[in-house]
C-alpha cells in the first residue's frame, strides 16, 4: 500500500468517526450509510481537496452528498 493510500484510509476513518459523533449514530450505521450512498468512493476520489477541510465542513459536505444520492 502506498503512503497516499494509507493517508486515504486514515482520512476515511477520521470522516467516519466525525460523522458518527455529528449524527449520534453507531459506527456500524455510519458505515452502512457510507456504503449505501457511495460516500467511501466520494471521499477517496476527492481526497486531495477534501482532506484539507475541517471536520464541520466535511460533515456538512457528506450530508449534502448523501442527500444528492437519494
Amino acid at each position: 500500500m502506498s503512503e497516499k493510500d494509507t493517508d486515504i484510509v486514515y482520512f476515511i476513518s477520521f470522516c467516519l468517526e466525525q460523522y458518527k459523533v455529528y449524527k449520534q449514530l453507531s459506527g456500524t450505521k455510519v458505515s452502512e450509510l457510507f456504503d449505501q450512498y457511495h460516500v467511501y468512493d466520494y471521499l477517496t476520489d476527492n481526497y486531495d481537496v477534501l482532506h484539507t477541510q475541517g471536520h464541520q465542513w466535511l460533515n456538512l459536505d457528506i450530508d449534502q452528498f448523501i442527500k444528492e444520492q437519494k
